[in-house]
C-alpha cells in the first residue's frame, strides 16, 4: 500500500510540474521587445537580432552573454551600433 502512495506521489509531482517546465521553454523562445530610449524605438530581441548582436561583439572582441543579462550601458553601445549598421549591410541576401 505505501508503494502505490508513494508512486501516485510521484506520478502527481510530474503532472504538475510538467506545465511550468513547458512554460519555461516557452518563453525562451518567445521574441521580446527591448526600448531604445536614445532613439525612441523598440528592438524586437529574435533569431535575427541575436545573430546581428553576435557580430557586434565580433567587432568589440567581447565575449557573447545573453542580451537581457547584459547592464543598460553596455544594451545602449549596441544600440547606437545597430542603428548605424542596418540589416542589409550586415547580412547579404541571395536571389534565386
Amino acid at each position: 500500500m505505501h508503494r502505490f502512495l508513494f508512486v501516485g506521489g510521484l506520478v502527481l509531482s510530474a503532472a504538475l510540474i510538467a506545465p511550468l517546465a513547458l512554460r519555461a521553454d516557452d518563453d525562451h523562445h518567445r521574441e521580446r521587445r527591448y526600448y531604445d530610449r536614445e532613439h525612441h524605438d523598440y528592438h524586437v530581441w529574435n533569431d535575427h537580432e541575436d545573430r546581428a548582436y553576435r557580430v557586434y561583439l565580433g567587432e568589440q572582441h567581447q565575449e557573447y552573454r545573453e542580451w537581457h543579462r547584459v547592464n543598460h550601458v553596455h544594451q545602449r553601445e549596441y544600440y547606437r551600433w545597430r542603428h548605424e549598421h542596418p540589416d542589409h549591410t550586415l547580412f547579404k541576401v541571395e536571389i534565386r
